[in-house]
């Protein structure tokens, strides 16, 4: 009798065992897929480390509430700008492309981090399509203004577009202040006008501060530089997202701003050769780049000249002083479309170091067999 009780004891524990097995395996599955935020820093020693060798923590002292930043894939071959901030029970939504059938892929993205369907913050850098479509969506996929409430949405201050999908983006945006939405432009932020502010505090430790650029107030042929630009401060941990600026709104937020060393840079432009300029890089000196983008595709746009195709050489030869840590969601592919490069990039801090994961391929880019066809990497000094 007593050795069935320890059989069925050994039996029991056994099965237990199997159990936590598949639960932690399962956990790590989600983890690697960047559904799921761990408690806890899982980064290999390059994550904490800069290309030239020097420790880039940053601030290991300083502890704020934790941090997430995700960069998902669009569900299709076209580049554009989406990016979710996640801290606590706070979520920002910053662009929302590239068509307006990536809301079929964002939504349900977004879903699995904003779960109580509110975002409460949602910025639109400007009004090109590869930034605003997903908000309008289709008949078949929602966009983003129907699939969330908004609590405050703050966008650009001038426009040269009279497109439809921009005309469907302003219906909806104004639908959603109609239902209780705040809407800004990013100049009342920076003037502190009717109500906005120029800085927003997220969570302990972490504040949105929405930075100045001439073309907020002046005409610009390109209406890429019309991009609202916001630094996110962690800490002493610093991220900036420019948009789609360009060279002259570029020098124009360095000379307006005293912009800070970023451990974080979204890429201007996709990776393009007309942005990401040597002086905004040397006043930013960026350890981490992600380049919203499919990488070796830019549509009917490619006039022959490889160097305008996503990301540039102009861009790699900006960036390359500074660190060779660069990720990029996707790749064109002939065949399919597009296929994952990183995948689905997720960056994590609370404050101190900045992982990052990535839900397909860990490898940064020069280390990508398309960089090594058709890109090269400059030589110190």
């Amino acid at each position: 009798m007593a050795g069935r009780r320890r059989k069925g004891k050994r039996l029991g524990l056994l099965v237990l065992v199997i159990l936590l097995a598949l639960v932690i395996a399962g956990c790590y599955i989600l983890w690697q897929r960047g559904y799921i935020d761990l408690p806890f820093g899982t980064e290999s020693a390059s994550d904490s480390t800069a290309s030239d060798g020097s420790d880039s923590s940053g601030g290991a002292d300083i502890v704020t509430e934790n941090l997430s930043i995700h960069f998902p894939m669009l569900g299709n071959k076209s580049s554009g700008d989406c990016t979710l901030i996640k801290t606590g029970n706070t979520e920002v939504l910053i662009d929302a492309g590239s068509e307006k059938s990536s809301a079929a892929t964002l939504v349900p993205y977004i879903s699995e981090y904003c779960t109580d369907g509110v975002l409460e913050y949602v910025i639109v850098t400007h009004a090109d399509q590869d930034h605003i479509a997903a908000f309008v969506g289709t008949n078949s996929a929602p966009g983003i203004f129907e699939s969330f409430e908004c609590g405050t949405i703050i966008d650009f201050p001038r426009t040269n577009k009279d497109t439809q999908v921009y005309k469907d983006y302003v219906e909806l945006r104004d639908a959603e202040a109609e239902a209780g939405a705040t809407h800004y432009t990013a100049l009342e932020c920076w003037n502190n006008a009717n109500g906005a502010a120029r800085s927003y505090t997220l969570s302990e430790g972490i504040t949105m501060n929405f930075l100045y650029q001439r073309f907020y107030e002046e005409y610009s042929g390109d209406e890429n530089n019309y991009s609202v630009c916001m630094l996110l401060t962690q800490g002493q941990n610093n991220y900036l997202f420019t948009g789609d600026l360009e060279a002259e709104g570029e020098e124009s937020l360095v000379e307006e701003n005293d912009l800070p060393e970023c451990k974080l840079f979204k890429a201007g432009h996709h990776g393009s050769p007309t942005s990401n300029g040597a002086k905004l890089m040397a006043e930013i000196r960026p350890e981490i780049v992600v380049v919203c983008c499919c990488c070796g595709n830019y549509k009917e746009y490619n006039f022959g000249s490889m160097d305008v195709v996503f990301p540039s050489q102009t861009f790699v030869n900006n960036v390359a002083p500074y660190t060779d840590r660069i990720y990029v969601p996707t790749l064109y592919s002939e065949t399919e479309g597009f296929v994952p490069m990183n995948g689905n990039i997720v960056l994590s801090s609370d404050g101190g170091e900045v992982s990052v994961r990535c839900s397909a391929s860990d490898l940064v880019f020069r280390e990508s067999e398309w960089f090594k066809e058709n890109r090269t990497w400059p030589s110190a000094g």
